[in-house]
Formats: C-alpha cells, structure tokens, sequence
C-alpha cells in the first residue's frame, strides 16, 4: 500500500489522485489528509518530505517521492510506463512541457492565495501580486490558443487541475476571458470521473 500525503484543497495532490485514477492505481493508495494551514496539525511531523510540502508519496519500502511531476512519473512506471508520460520523444516532451505551464500556473496562484492568508491587506505587496498574477495571465493566454489536445496525458490532468484550482481560489474571473478552456474544461469534467470526485469543497 502506498501513503500519500496531501490536502483536499492541493491542486498538486488533486493532479497525483486524478493521475492514480486513471492509471487504475487509486485502490493502491491510502491517503492522509495534512492541513498545512495548521501548525498543529498531527500529520505536520509525519511528512517524510524534508521541505514539508506536499504532496509528497511513501511506497512499500519507505522512499518517500516528491514533488506531483515524480510522484506521477513513478505511477506511470508503475503502471507499466507510456500511459500518462508517452514514450515517443515529441510526445513526451509535449506533454512534460504542458504540466511544467500548468505546474507554474498552479504555483503562482498558490503564492497570491498564500500572500492573502499570511499578510495583512495593509502589508500585501503589490508588485509580488502584479507579477504572480500576470504569470497567470500569460499561461492562460497560452492554454487558451491551442487547448490540450490528442491523447489524454499528464499535461492534460495538470491543466485541468490548475483551472480547478483557480475556480476554488479565485471564484472562476478566468473563464471570462478564456471560452474555449471552459470548453476544453466541461469535456475533461465529463470524460474523467476523478475530476469530480477530487473537487474540493470549501465549508
């Protein structure tokens, strides 16, 4: 059995879940779910990752794997490779390329909500938020041009995750601007199941 460290909220954990679902790996996997906004939280000391982020993956030996990008690599190995990462060179590149854009597109926005919950509005910095916020811009205009297409892979899971994610944070401003990602985003959503069921739900 393999233990994933995460948090419901996560957009990098939600890529891993969604990764292990359509990999047929989600049985596989016991998850613990690591509030990082609470500095009491039990599982804060339980996490093997030494830089104490997550999601962070232990395996049947004890190795614990970090960041998304290797936690999925190692369960498309697992998986017997070539599913989520192709294995024809174009391919892969694409597809690493594709999660590296969202990766950083999910980073950014995690750094403004982050830059909310930990400064007063009084000290948040404007030029920080300015530059964050237009990284988001620039991938979106990015995704928005050539959507993903072909073949499902890990560059597809991470863009829907970094949508997802703006949709939690940011109550959805982007699909104003950027149809044709809503659209990418609704047949994604209806075509794997793990999206739904991943979806974070804020009480």
């Amino acid at each position: 059995m393999l233990t994933l460290y995460s948090a419901s909220a996560s957009p990098f954990g939600r890529k891993v879940k969604i990764a292990a679902s359509l990999l047929g790996q989600s049985d596989m996997i016991k998850v613990l779910s690591l509030n990082t906004s609470d500095p009491n939280d039990p599982l804060r000391e339980k996490n093997p990752n030494p830089l104490g982020k997550i999601p962070c993956l232990v395996n049947e030996e004890g190795l614990a794997l970090y960041d998304s990008a290797v936690i999925v690599d190692y369960l498309d190995f697992r998986a017997g490779g070539g599913k989520l990462i192709p294995h024809p060179p174009a391919a892969r590149y694409r597809a690493l390329v594709l999660q590296a854009l969202a990766d950083g597109l999910m980073e950014a926005a995690v750094l403004l909500v982050y830059e909310k919950r930990y400064r007063a509005p009084e000290h948040h910095e404007k030029k920080w938020i300015s530059l964050q916020a237009a990284k988001i811009d620039k991938a979106l205009g990015v995704l928005a041009a050539a959507p993903p297409q072909g073949p499902r892979d890990i560059g597809h899971v991470a863009t829907a995750c970094a949508l997802g994610y703006l949709d939690l944070r940011f109550d959805g401003q982007w699909r104003k601007a950027h149809k044709s990602l809503v659209a990418w985003l609704d047949e994604f959503d209806h075509v794997v199941p793990a999206f739904a069921a991943t979806r974070h739900i804020e009480a």
